[in-house]
């Protein structure tokens, strides 16, 4: 008889995962992110009739955005289910949360695992799991809510445009809103990130943000592998395979750095220049709309904890005192310059610095006598 009772277990694991391939964890990701994202419901499809009317008003929006930015734009979209929207999203983050793959921040030898060499290896083989079970918890939680990609401004792989109908209906609803205006909104906020997002300069700029925001938010999820090695117990390892999500239960955002400001300052204005772009947009289309306009702004500060803990994946925070001073950035560029001057986003040296953000004067000197400009 073996000494470990649990030994045969490992040794099945360890077999499965040796199977599976470098890419366990992406699937990992996946399924777990699929099963919370159909959700009680079974997650349908958008009614014929929704899908149909955003395509009635999608080819109007994109001329809108067309003029404000002088950027000539294919007006496809799709209305998909939360699923879509799901598998969309893991996508597109992968190659960015990769490098947590390839360097992970607790290694097997870092840990004090030298008196039990069979956890050493759960340590070391389950490890890159462990970040599937995040991400994929993660992107099926930002799906029951998030109308399409364009809440969390990350660089794209390609120009594909989601719009989960039945949030944006959700939405319509709980808010007494028309849906047409939350529509036009949705689309207008949608077409502006996917564009400015694809861009290849915007893309590099951010991706080197995220280089580092990255390595920040990793340092948060380092006792990760401090509670594996704690459940040796068979009763702690039965309670984690039925329920994986119970490991990140508590793990916090890591304190302000230089990195994490930096990206939270271009994503904060990024979303604060898509946000005001689709209130303008709906505007000029529907007329003023400062039901929507209010709406808005408290759900996104309501309940957003998919949202939260997808962009805490990147470093990034979705709330906060940063949030306010993008919008005011936003609005004061606007007001002296018009909306068009955010035109500047789409090159390489587009993204504002954090001293930036708080003298918006000198991003607009900085842009406009740029070589690029």
């Amino acid at each position: 008889m073996t000494d470990n009772p649990m030994g045969g277990m490992f040794g099945d694991i360890f077999n499965l995962l040796g199977q599976q391939g470098p890419d366990a964890w992406f699937q990992t990701a996946t399924q777990l992110a699929l099963n919370i994202a159909r959700g009680e419901d079974g997650d349908p499809n958008p009614l014929p009739v929704e899908r149909q009317r955003l395509e009635e008003l999608a080819p109007l929006v994109s001329r809108h955005v067309d003029a404000l930015l002088g950027v000539s734009i294919e007006s496809e979209l799709t209305a998909v289910n939360r699923s879509a929207l799901t598998m969309a999203a893991l996508n597109q983050w992968k190659p960015l949360i990769e490098p947590m793959i390839a360097s992970p921040v607790a290694k097997s030898d870092d840990l004090d695992v030298s008196s039990n060499p069979m956890m050493a290896q759960l340590v070391s083989t389950l490890g890159p799991l462990f970040t599937g079970f995040q991400m994929g918890s993660v992107a099926g939680h930002f799906s029951e809510r998030a109308w399409s990609l364009a809440v969390l401004p990350l660089p794209r792989l390609d120009d594909q445009r989601l719009l989960v109908v039945n949030n944006l209906a959700n939405f319509a609803e709980a808010w007494s809103l028309e849906r047409d205006e939350v529509y036009v909104f949705a689309l207008a906020q949608e077409f502006v990130a996917s564009l400015v997002l694809t861009q290849p300069g915007t893309g590099d700029a951010l991706r080197a943000l995220l280089i580092d925001a990255v390595r920040e938010a990793t340092a948060a999820q380092s006792d990760l592998m401090g509670r594996l090695q704690s459940m040796i117990n068979p009763e702690d390892l039965t309670s984690l395979m039925s329920n994986p999500e119970s490991l990140l239960d508590g793990i916090e955002m890591p304190d302000e750095t230089d990195a994490t400001r930096a990206i939270n300052a271009a994503a904060s204005v990024l979303g604060a220049f898509f946000d005001k772009a689709a209130t303008d947009i709906t505007e000029a289309i529907l007329g003023p709309r400062p039901a929507l306009v209010e709406a808005y702004r408290r759900h996104r500060r309501s309940d957003a904890r998919g949202e939260d803990a997808a962009a805490a994946l990147f470093g990034i925070s979705t709330q906060g005192d940063h949030h306010d001073e993008a919008r005011e950035f936003v609005a004061v560029l606007a007001q002296a310059h018009g909306l068009g001057v955010f035109d500047a986003l789409l090159r390489v040296d587009g993204l504002p610095s954090v001293g930036e953000v708080a003298n918006p004067e000198a991003w607009y000197q900085r842009v406009t006598n740029s070589p690029l400009a």
